[in-house]
Order: C-alpha cells, then structure tokens, then sequence
C-alpha cells in the first residue's frame, strides 16, 4: 500500500533508484573533482568555493538577481539532471525539494549595510525574493520547467537529509516519477561567521578534526548537493545508470535544547534506528556510516553514543567528510549523501582527515589516514541539526 506523502512516514511503495548526482564543495566542483578532493590533503582554515562561476548556469542578469544559494542550488540540480542521462521527464510529475539552513543570508546582509548607508529608497527591491528560503527550489523549478512540487526544508543542519528523503517519497508514493532532493548554504558572511563564533561553535584553531580528542569546533563552509530520484522500473527501462538505492529515511526531534544535543544521542539513535527499520535492513546488514561529526565536543561524542547504543561495541566503519569539507550547515546533508552514493560507486570509503589523536570516550572504527576498500553495502547517512532535527537516510547499492 502506498503511503501518504510527508515529511515523514516511510519510504513505502515503489522503490526509488538514484540516477544521478551533483555537488558543489570547497574541495571541488562536480563528482571528479569532489570525489578526488575528499581523499585530501585536507587545508587548514576557511573554507569557500573559491572557483564557482555562476554564469555557467545562468544568464549574467538571472545571477545578479538571485542569492549565492540559489545559484548554487541550480548548478547543483543542472549537473544532476546532466548525469542522470536522457530523463523526458513529464513536468508535471516532476517534483523539486530543496532545502537549507539560513538562505539568502548574504542577499540580507548586503541590503542591510546598503539601507544603513544610503538609506531606505536604496534597499533593493529584490531582496524578498533574494533572500527567502524557498528561492533555491523556486530557482530549480523555473530552471527546469517543472509543474510538481517544487518545496523548501528548513531544519538547520538536517535539512538537506530531510529534503532528500521528502523527494524521495514523492516517488515512492507515485505522485512524481522522477524528483530532485537536495540542499545549498552559503551563509559564509561576515555576521554569520561572527555568530556562530560568538557561540563558540567554531574551531579556534581553524582545523576540523571530528571524533578526535583535539577537536575545538566546526569549520564553516558553503556549497550544495543534489540527486536526481528515478522511479525504479522507469530507471530500468530506459537503461540508466543506477547509483543506488533511497531505501530508508527517518526524522526524529530530541525536544531537549536549541543548539546542543540530547545527552547520550538518544534522539539521533532513534532516527538511526527508524531509518534502518524503514530500509527493512537490521543494524548489522550496514556497511558504513557517514557520520554528521561536526568536530565539535558535543556533538561527536553525542553521535558516538548513538552509534554504540544502536549498533553495540562493533560500530559499522566510520567517516566524516567534513574534516575535508568543512560543515555546510543546512547542505551537509545533501553533499553527505553524494559522498555515500560514490562511495558505493567507487567501492571506496573517505578517510576522516583530521582525525589523529583518538578520544578515550569515542569508541568507533573511524576511517582515518587512507581510504579504506568498500564492499558495497547499505550506507547510513547522518545529519543533525540545530533545533534537535534529526535526520537519517540508508543508501543502499543497486
């Protein structure tokens, strides 16, 4: 029976196939350059896409009139649809979900300085739509020519897992064919790096080492991910080529604080169990898990108790991407989960650059030093947002 679509709820009804990809990180620009820029070296401070031209994708005025996170939404989308191969999708059952943490925060600032100095005739009258949140998916859809849903997921660092498993489930229900899930940040401005600062949120030492006994905080960073979900017998019948399989999803809140999370990780092992459970998978039947690891304290020990409550003293092999990438807040989620699709594509696990010096407290098989041989298995996928959103999602190889 097929389930209603929502924000939750399982993945039930026809399987969803993952046919195609796109990302945008600080260690590079689409699959080749984002697989390789994984394997590091890993640099040391801040972390901006440095080499992104958005009129690649978008006429000079279609920049200028949209916020960097909605550029990079429609880049990310465009690479997905290109990798996904000859889709004739029907627009209106094709759906977008894209989400993020703070959208158009850089559009906001700028005005903000451009009203203080010149005053308020001079505030753009495109800032609404510059910086709302849903501008990304907007962007996407018109980019597209899509007539489906076309919705934005705003849970903090969760949101691009939530976004990803909300597309999903507009195929699994049969409301669209074919669905791009994803996410895109890029909040790296001058108040909100001073923010999350002041909050001691992020690395004084300008390093991502996540689960190491060193670590200090997150490094901030921007970018985007995308994926294209295909219904599983159409994805067949053309001969795509298949990445894997968006098997099981969960979302769970901790209602216990709005920026740390519950002790003991018992909101994010829930999640983890739930989405397990969805994919109709046991702990012990997954191969890897892509860990949110910030590299902050709390957080990482927090998620490494979940981990051990959920899968005992033997936890499955260990990654975070973000000693390499930095944290995307809301788009971590959505670049996360490029990184598990390849990572069954390449039969390869990224090490955790960063991690060196081991935590007494921290008792999990962290892939460090060196890639690690992947014999393809279900991948878990974690995010963990501020606000206690969790979010989980189960790759599993085609």
């Amino acid at each position: 029976m097929l389930l209603g679509i929502g924000p939750d709820g399982p993945i039930a009804g026809r399987r969803v196939a993952i046919t195609g990809l796109g990302v945008i990180a600080s260690c590079g620009i689409g699959l080749d350059a984002f697989w390789a820029g994984l394997h590091g070296p890993a640099p040391e401070g801040e972390r901006r896409v440095t080499d992104f031209d958005p009129e690649q994708w978008l006429s000079a005025k279609e920049a200028r009139h949209v916020d960097r996170f909605a550029q990079f939404s429609v880049a990310v989308a465009d690479m997905a649809i290109k990798d996904a191969g000859a889709l004739d999708a029907d627009p209106e059952r094709s759906g977008v979900i894209m989400g993020t943490g703070v959208g158009g925060l850089q559009s906001l600032e700028t005005q903000i300085l451009v009203y203080g100095e010149k005053g308020a005739r001079r505030v753009s009258p495109r800032l609404v739509p510059m910086m709302m949140s849903n501008a990304g998916a907007a962007a996407v859809s018109m980019h597209l020519g899509w007539h489906g849903p076309s919705e934005t997921v705003i849970t903090a660092c969760a949101a691009g897992s939530h976004s990803i498993a909300h597309a999903a489930r507009l195929v699994a229900s049969g409301r669209c064919d074919v669905a791009i899930g994803g996410a895109a940040e890029a909040g790296m401005t001058h108040v909100g790096i001073a923010a999350f600062a002041n909050m001691t949120a992020l690395s004084t030492t300008g390093h991502s080492r996540p689960f190491d006994v060193r670590r200090d905080g997150f490094v901030m960073t921007e970018g985007a991910g995308a994926l294209v979900f295909e219904d599983w017998d159409r994805a067949i019948a053309r001969g795509a080529r298949i990445y894997g399989e968006l098997a099981g999803a969960a979302s769970t809140a901790d209602a216990h604080h709005i920026t740390a999370p519950a002790p003991g990780g018992t909101g994010a092992a829930a999640c983890m169990h739930l989405a397990i459970e969805d994919a109709g998978l046991s702990p012990g039947q997954i191969g890897h898990i892509n860990a949110h690891g910030t590299s902050t304290p709390l957080n990482d020990q927090a998620e490494s108790d979940a981990i051990g409550a959920l899968f005992g003293p033997g936890s499955p092999p260990v990654t975070s991407t973000k000693g390499v990438t930095g944290h995307g807040l809301g788009a971590s989620g959505a670049i996360e989960a490029v990184a598990a699709a390849l990572t069954i594509e390449h039969r390869s696990i990224p090490p955790t650059f960063g991690y060196e010096q081991p935590d007494p407290g921290i008792h999990l098989d962290i892939v460090a030093g060196q890639a690690r041989p992947f014999v393809p298995a279900p991948i878990l996928s974690n995010s963990f947002g501020f606000g206690g959103h969790n979010g989980c999602l189960v790759i599993s190889p085609a």
